[in-house]
């Protein structure tokens, strides 16, 4: 049991080829082979270096103020 013979496969073959007709396999086949060259052109163009993104406007910095508070705990809340 669980052995799986040339004959196994013949049929199993035979029967994906009555299901689907060789006209769907090979197109089916053909969709695969225009995939992958088309991941393979996507690998491809990849590789090369991206060219640096120039920022429209200049990058602003925040200013720390020592002794200002920095959280919510350090400020006077009065509750009611």
């Amino acid at each position: 049991m669980g052995g799986t013979s040339i004959w196994h496969w013949i049929v199993v073959g035979l029967i994906v080829v009555l299901l689907f007709g060789r006209g769907k396999i090979s197109d089916m086949m053909g969709d695969v082979a225009k995939g992958i060259k088309a991941f393979k052109k996507g690998m491809s163009e990849d590789d090369t270096p991206a060219k640096p993104v120039q920022p429209s406007e200049p990058v602003r910095t925040i200013d720390h103020q020592a002794g200002a508070p920095t959280s919510a705990a350090t400020t006077d809340h009065k509750v009611g």
